[in-house]
Parts: C-alpha cells; sequence; structure tokens
C-alpha cells in the first residue's frame, strides 16, 4: 500500500521543519505542494520528482498526490507550518475515498502561531484563539463574529492572512472591531517572514496596528489585558508568581 505523507514544513522550512517532516521528504520519491512551498525544499532535494499547483488549486493539488501514490510510489504533499491548521490534511482525507489502496499519514510541524510566538516572547502563555482574515473561504461575517466572540473573551488573539492586495483594509477592519472590546495601548506583535529571510518583529499597541500594512506572510499578534512589553519582548503571563 502506497503512502501519502502529509508534511508540515515548519513556517520557513529549514531549521525549522522536524526530523519527522524531513525523513518524510527523504523517503518519498515525489513531492507535492503549492509553488511557494516547493521553492523552499526544492534545493535540498534536487533528486525528487515534484507535482507543483498555484494558489487555488488545491483540490488538483491534492488530486495528483493521490494519484501518484495510486500508481504505486510514496508521496509527500507539503504544507507551509502545520499542515492540520489552515494545511492540506482536511482536504486529503476528504479525497481519500476515491482513491483506495492509499494511506495518509499526518507529519506534523510549526505552524507559524508558535513560530511567530517564539520571535516575539511568549504572547501565547495563556487561552488564545487563532482567526484567518481570510474570506476567500469564510463570510467577512462569519469571521467579524468569530473576531467579536474571541475578544469579548479576552483571549490572546493571533491572526493569519492579515491583509492582501485585493483586501488590504481587513486588517484595519479588524483592529476596529476588537478595539471595541480591548483597550487602544493593548500590546501588540506582527512577525514577517517567519523563520526566513528578512524575518522582522515588531511591537506595537492595537491603536498602531490599525495603522499598520501588512501581507500574507505577516503574522499579528493581539494580546489579552495582563499582556506586557516586557524589554521590547511581549509577554502574556500565566499567572504562575501569583500561584
Amino acid at each position: 500500500m502506497s503512502i501519502v505523507y502529509v508534511v508540515g514544513l515548519g513556517p520557513g522550512a529549514g531549521e525549522q521543519m522536524t526530523a519527522q517532516a524531513r525523513q518524510a521528504l527523504e523517503q518519498c520519491p515525489v513531492i507535492a505542494g503549492y509553488t511557494v512551498y516547493i521553492d523552499l525544499i526544492r534545493g535540498e532535494f534536487p533528486e525528487k520528482q515534484f507535482l507543483m499547483t498555484p494558489m487555488r488549486k488545491e483540490a488538483e493539488r491534492c488530486k495528483m498526490a493521490l494519484e501518484q501514490a495510486q500508481q504505486g510510489q510514496d508521496v509527500a504533499m507539503v504544507c507551509s507550518g502545520d499542515a492540520g491548521v489552515y494545511g492540506m490534511a482536511g482536504l486529503m482525507y476528504e479525497l481519500k475515498a476515491d482513491y483506495p489502496g492509499v494511506e495518509l499519514k499526518i507529519v506534523p510541524g510549526i505552524t507559524a502561531a508558535t513560530g511567530g510566538a517564539a520571535v516575539l516572547g511568549a504572547p501565547l502563555m495563556h487561552d488564545f484563539a487563532v482567526i484567518s482574515l481570510s474570506d476567500l473561504l469564510t463570510p467577512w461575517e462569519k469571521i467579524e463574529a468569530r473576531l467579536r466572540a474571541a475578544a469579548a473573551a479576552d483571549f490572546v488573539i493571533c491572526i493569519y492572512n492579515p491583509s492582501s492586495r485585493k483586501r488590504k483594509d481587513h486588517l484595519a477592519r479588524a483592529c476596529r472591531i476588537l478595539r471595541e472590546y480591548k483597550r487602544a495601548d493593548t500590546v501588540c506583535g506582527i512577525v514577517k517572514n517567519i523563520g526566513r529571510d528578512g524575518e522582522e518583529k515588531k511591537i506595537l499597541t492595537l491603536e498602531e496596528l490599525e495603522q499598520t500594512e501588512a501581507d500574507m506572510f505577516t503574522t499579528v499578534y493581539v494580546g489579552n489585558e495582563q499582556t506586557k512589553n516586557l524589554d521590547g519582548y511581549m509577554v502574556t503571563p500565566r499567572g504562575y508568581r501569583d500561584v
């Protein structure tokens, strides 16, 4: 039985790829994935066969991997971060029924939420929510409802896909919603290109965040009432010192 390993590369591949992920890539003769993610690893595995599709061709990409496996070859389907967090793991399971004889194995990876948190300090030490601002697959009304619910409950909020060329105002719109529940001076952080060349971080307030531009390679963190800026690091106390 051939296997498709659905592999999380981590936010930047390279050193942030787990040993289990690297082992899966080494043993599979075929690697499938989004063009940008294939480019991150192509140099390390020049002898492999690569199957690629551009953005918004996710179902086609998954079918290519499953078809290749059905022909008798193990395949690694790569995703950035963790394959089960906004990755391909769910879609692969949805499509698997049409490909009898193919086994799926999910290989976890470091997702942007935790990778970026390590760059900023310790913003996720308490309860937190992860919300994507991309409305390609989720209506904005539902995204707004999730932002309101998380803000009202005083979660630390980690935001994926804060804006793009077609939705430049999404982060500002989200900040205006959050400011209905959180103080303007709430400590926030952004990290761009996590684990990649050009990695950048910044600590700022929620008021400043509303005026900040961010792209699809940026992860945004909005603190809770206890989150602090400690010597340039974003820290959300867990409460251990109070026990």
